[in-house]
């Protein structure tokens, strides 16, 4: 397997090892695997570790008949997906080679997935399903294998939506979203399957489904986001205090659905201020609906304007995309508008 360092080291009485985003994947997927026997893990060319090696060496480990191909067809790997939970109660991991070929899927994502336990009254439930699949900017991706699809999935009731910024987290939320009793959409930012590195545990665990992450304290401005995009944000945050000395809280939501209203609401509270931002379109984006929320819960706490910093309105482009990406002198600029907005507040 592609390791980023193959070094075990103990860090605070917990054994931690050096690991990409894409070796914290494959590591989640082999802890699920190995403790759920009801568990298969299928897609396309998963047997050999599909296209970004995230399950390579796990057919090795449990065999053909719990790690295998699928024909090319989104629609039938969401709907074996839907199948094997709900009729023999297993547990279904699909993966969904790129997140701009999810759409194919949608007829079984929302009009079985996401149903099966309201439309039965509860009698039956497809809960035991996974599916992941990689998204978000590349730096060549195109309009066909760039985009982030979480905005679309956040408008179906029934399931819930994953993104996760590093391989620490992301380790933890996987094994969550495979062991939720809710069917979930596991969003990976693909250009960080190599480039992201840190310490993760060994061990199994798990991070709450549903619960923001601080990413660092303030008391300026709070600043929102998800997935890769929190390197630009952290980047942005980190510009903000060198240069004018704002003070930014920065939050990852780390689930889209249900994403964590209260986290933010604090914040904002706090620091009057609040800056979303997203690679997706801004219209529609999922910011749109985190900007609707805190405006009511924070109207009377609001000092200045919320700024949403998004892609555009437009495909996503390939030889433009630096120019389509929200980068952190957007987003540092939008920190600024909201700070100094907040003066002219009487």
């Amino acid at each position: 397997m592609d390791t980023a360092t193959p070094s075990l080291e103990i860090i605070n009485d917990t054994k931690v090892e050096r690991m990409n985003l894409m070796n914290a994947i494959n590591d989640a997927l082999s802890i699920a695997l190995k403790t759920d026997p009801s568990s298969i893990l299928f897609g396309q060319d998963v047997a050999f570790g599909g296209v970004f090696r995230c399950t390579q060496g796990l057919q090795d480990k449990f065999g053909p008949d719990r790690v295998f191909n699928t024909p090319l067809s989104e629609n039938g790997i969401a709907g074996l997906a839907v199948g094997y939970s709900s009729m023999s109660g297993g547990t279904a991991i699909g993966e969904i080679q790129f997140a701009d070929y999810i759409f194919p899927a949608f007829d079984q994502i929302v009009n079985e997935m996401s149903k099966f336990r309201y439309r039965s009254g509860n009698q039956w439930n497809c809960g035991g399903v996974t599916i992941r699949t990689p998204c978000g900017a590349v730096g060549h991706g195109g309009h066909y294998h760039s985009q982030s699809p979480e905005a679309f999935l956040s408008h179906v009731p029934g399931i819930k939506v994953v993104m996760p910024r590093g391989p620490k987290p992301a380790k933890g939320l996987l094994l969550a979203s495979i062991r939720s009793k809710d069917p979930v959409l596991f969003l990976e930012p693909k250009a960080l399957y190599r480039a992201s590195v840190e310490d993760v545990p060994v061990e199994d665990y798990e991070v709450e489904l549903g619960k923001a992450e601080i990413m660092r304290q303030g008391s300026d401005v709070t600043v929102v986001g998800w997935g890769g995009h929190l390197r630009v944000l952290e980047d942005s945050c980190n510009l903000a205090m060198e240069k004018d000395g704002i003070s930014c809280e920065l939050i990852d939501l780390q689930t889209i659905v249900p994403w964590d209203v209260e986290c933010v609401t604090k914040s904002v509270n706090k620091t009057g201020k609040l800056v979303v931002s997203h690679e997706a379109p801004v219209s529609s984006g999922f910011g749109a609906e985190v900007v609707a929320t805190i405006q009511s819960q924070c109207f009377y706490s609001l000092e200045s304007p919320i700024r949403r910093v998004c892609g555009y309105d437009t495909p996503f482009p390939l030889i433009f995309e630096k120019q389509y990406i929200p980068d952190k002198l957007k987003n540092y600029e939008a920190i600024k508008e909201a700070f100094f907005d907040s003066f002219g507040k009487e």
